[in-house]
């Protein structure tokens, strides 16, 4: 486990926004193959020349994915946009997640705030690694980690995952995701099941972004005539700007999961919009170009605080 006090900050203003990164772990050394089942060499190739050294290793070609939470300070209210893996959760079949003791906490501490502080919490989608922060436990009972939270799920993805509404009534291994990090929430009263276009704020608003799950949905950010489009898993990995009908294994609808990729990279490269991804490498964020029907990936580009 890397010493908190040395995981690298990312922390960027968006006109009157101010938007910390929040870093659960980093997953290294990846096979993008694994990652990106269809990937075939040469893609990878083509583009190792921007891709090494941030985003894949030169020489081993393996990537590592970022377990990170994206909290956005509007200055009245703060909200955290997705939950990572979690602590202490029964995960054997994903073992980087199963039982962990990571320093997440105390990176939000780092970022300068503490659970109470936070007004919402936003999960783009219920997969195991955007929900497990949702709980922590105490003495032996999963209870909310931000007690003051509002939390924020797509009902679509809230119905999909949630095993009362499978029609066979079959339980699933992955059901104990829902049921730890989840279900507490709902029983705890701090949920709220919003579909469409959803105000969290102002200047921030979920949008239904289907594919990669059924409800999964992302998060525009808008102050001072800037705008940002928090993606969650839309993109896993900076080779799909480049190449976007390359999906993760985890996508769960392959043809609706290019469309809304290539949507957002379309409404990135036209308005100049910046991409806030869930899982990029350092620097995390950066801007679209599109050339005929080709895009490209501008890093960095943001404004310090």
């Amino acid at each position: 486990m890397r010493n908190p006090a040395r995981i690298p900050s990312c922390r960027f203003a968006l006109a009157n926004l101010k938007v910390s990164r929040v870093e659960d772990f980093v997953d290294p050394a990846i096979d993008p193959y694994f990652l990106l089942p269809d990937l075939t060499d040469d893609v990878i190739s083509a583009n190792l020349d921007w891709l090494a050294p941030n985003f894949i290793d030169r020489t081993t070609r393996k990537l590592d994915i970022h377990i990170q939470s994206w909290l956005i300070d509007t200055g009245e209210h703060r909200v955290l946009v997705d939950a990572c893996g979690g602590n202490d959760k029964h995960r054997p079949f994903f073992p980087v997640f199963d039982h962990a003791k990571r320093p997440y906490l105390e990176n939000l501490a780092g970022a300068g705030y503490a659970p109470e502080d936070i007004d919402f919490v936003f999960c783009t989608h219920l997969h195991v690694d955007h929900v497990g922060w949702n709980t922590r436990l105490e003495s032996g009972v999963w209870v909310p980690t931000f007690p003051n939270a509002r939390y924020l799920f797509s009902e679509a993805e809230y119905r999909h995952a949630d095993p009362a509404c499978r029609l066979s009534g079959e339980l699933e291994a992955k059901d104990v995701i829902f049921n730890d990090s989840v279900l507490p929430i709902v029983e705890a009263g701090l949920s709220i099941l919003v579909n469409g276009v959803h105000e969290v704020t102002e200047q921030l608003h979920i949008q239904p972004a289907s594919g990669h799950s059924p409800g999964h949905c992302i998060l525009r950010a808008s102050s001072g005539g800037q705008t940002a489009l928090f993606t969650g898993d839309a993109l896993h990995h900076p080779l799909q700007i480049a190449a976007p009908h390359f999906n993760s294994f985890a996508c769960e609808d392959a043809v609706q999961a290019r469309e809304t990729r290539l949507r957002i990279l379309d409404e990135c490269a036209e308005h100049g919009y910046l991409l806030v991804p869930a899982h990029f490498a350092p620097p995390h964020v950066g801007r679209i170009r599109k050339t005929g029907s080709t895009f490209a990936f501008m890093p960095g580009g943001v404004q310090n605080f």
